[in-house]
């Protein structure tokens, strides 16, 4: 059986998200218009998506169904 290989974030999923969309749309602008270019921004559009759904569940005016 294999293992997994188990290791601690030091950083928020946050801060990676962020990371992530600035390094993708930093990316996409060194390039011409193109597949490539739609790719990566495409992408960093996610992760902000995904940063804001993360900040959305963690926040305090959401409360548990009753």
């Amino acid at each position: 059986m294999l293992k997994r290989r188990r290791f601690k974030q030091t950083k928020t999923l946050h801060e990676r998200l962020a990371e992530e969309a600035a390094q993708l749309r930093e990316e996409a602008r060194t390039l011409a218009p193109g597949r490539r270019r739609e790719t990566l921004l495409r992408r960093a559009r996610q992760d902000e998506t995904a940063m804001q759904i993360d900040a959305w569940l963690h926040s305090p005016g959401l409360r548990t169904p009753s």
